[in-house]
């Protein structure tokens, strides 16, 4: 975990103050949802730690970033709203500018990256929105939408780097220590910074001793970046299934307040990412989005640092692509030990393909697939290659089955050579 260094930090959050988060709940008095705050008992069990989750997934539009956007809009004059407004998107900001738009009878357009997921594209068009897709991430989609607001003169509605943005998703906090003051730990995640700035503003004013830890993609990590560096970079940014924190710099406003203002950022892996997914849908039954998941990912990788703690963790959306689902499900149940792929050999004889299924199905393992072919490499012309995926209860009960087999004699093959090691790729 990084400490941030509170001595270096820029102090210019006075352009964000408590005051304006009051006034932005008072904005959105009916306008959004008052999202639960969830006691995580199986998480809370798992960590160490007396968990209570924030469902912003379950918010208008999928997740909290209606509240910056409608705060944000509430405040143009009636010439601006005339002009129109323009933003761009990686998909959540996107809905939440198109839904308030609606609201306040003003024209949208959104700009968001091509490879946005596709239900965040087709919920922005729905709700009213003119839909541009430009670049691969959402620093290109920025840049086309900032050429746009240039020639239409439109205003420009920023997804975090504004005051009024960064006080509406301050509303947040608000919302957690009313409902549980005496939590001890707030885990919220970083893009850009908006929600974290505004989060760490509310509860460290109403609370100072509440620790604010900020979460970030490895894949993705401008704003740790920006902390370590003591100023803001452009970083390159990797594929990550938390799209919708995938910024490559992070705020100029954004940067100072989380410098004061959140006490430590850590940054978590895909894979750890995927097992909080799978978590929260098989113990919560809840659906998040990659970058949903991001506070309960950074708990898990750093549970023991908070053992005993009342912590509070923002689920800040559910705007997945159900074509994203299988794939993040897969891989953390592979990341887990709960589904193996095995490529072994066996003699090409009557019985040999029972024997081994044999071997796996008495210690407990479920074959969900299983593929047979004699054109691998290195196979003599009396063996059959079979490839089989199986089904276990966790690593322990894998290693029984691994174990199993190569108690039986089993050869596996790598690119033609054989080893006493099972080939699990």
């Amino acid at each position: 975990m990084t400490k941030i260094g509170k001595k270096e930090a820029i102090v210019l959050s006075q352009t964000v103050t408590y005051s304006m988060i009051e006034e932005a709940k008072k904005n959105l008095a009916g306008v959004i949802k008052e999202t639960d705050l969830i006691y995580a008992e199986n998480l809370s069990s798992k960590t160490g730690v007396e968990l209570y989750l924030k469902l912003e997934n379950l918010q208008k539009s999928g997740s909290f970033k209606i509240r910056g956007a409608y705060n944000k809009m509430l405040h143009l004059t009636e010439s601006e709203k005339k002009r129109g407004v323009v933003a761009s998107s990686a998909g959540n900001h996107a809905q939440g500018v198109a839904i308030s738009a609606g609201k306040l009878s003003i024209e949208s357009t959104i700009v968001m990256p091509k490879n946005a997921p596709f239900a965040k594209i087709s919920a922005t068009k729905h709700n009213g929105a003119n839909v541009v897709l430009e670049g691969n991430i959402y620093d290109e989609a920025y840049q086309k939408a900032l050429e746009i607001q240039k020639e239409s003169g439109a205003v420009f509605i920023h997804p975090f780097n504004d005051p009024y943005v960064i006080a509406g998703q301050g509303t947040i906090a608000l919302e957690m220590l009313a409902e549980q003051p005496d939590l001890e730990v707030i885990f919220v995640p970083i893009g850009g910074g908006g929600i974290a700035a505004g989060v760490a503003i509310a509860a460290k004013t109403i609370k100072p001793s509440i620790k604010i830890i900020g979460v970030q993609s490895e894949n993705a990590p401008s704003m740790y970046e920006a902390v370590q560096l003591n100023k803001i970079e452009t970083v390159k940014v990797e594929r990550t299934i938390a799209d919708g924190i995938a910024v490559a710099r992070a705020g100029d406003l954004t940067f100072p307040i989380i410098q004061e203002y959140v006490d430590e950022i850590v940054t978590v892996s895909e894979t750890l990412l995927s097992q909080a997914f799978l978590f929260l849908l098989e113990t919560c039954n809840l659906v998040c989005e990659g970058a949903g998941v991001v506070s309960v990912a950074g708990l898990l990788a750093n549970a023991e640092a908070f053992k005993g703690k009342k912590v509070g963790a923002i689920l800040s959306g559910g705007n997945i692509d159900v074509n994203m689902i299988e794939s993040v499900i897969n891989h953390a149940l592979v990341a887990t030990g709960r589904r193996t792929q095995i490529k072994t050999a066996i003699s090409h004889q009557p019985g040999e393909l029972t024997r081994l299924l044999s071997c796996i199905s008495d210690e407990g393992g479920n074959v969900l697939f299983i593929y047979q072919n004699r054109n691998r490499k290195g196979l003599s012309m009396y063996q059959m290659g079979v490839t089989v995926v199986i089904e276990t209860i966790d690593e322990a009960h894998k290693q029984v089955i691994l174990n199993k087999l190569k108690a039986y004699g089993y050869e596996f093959y790598f690119g033609g050579s054989t080893t006493n090691k099972i080939d699990t790729n």
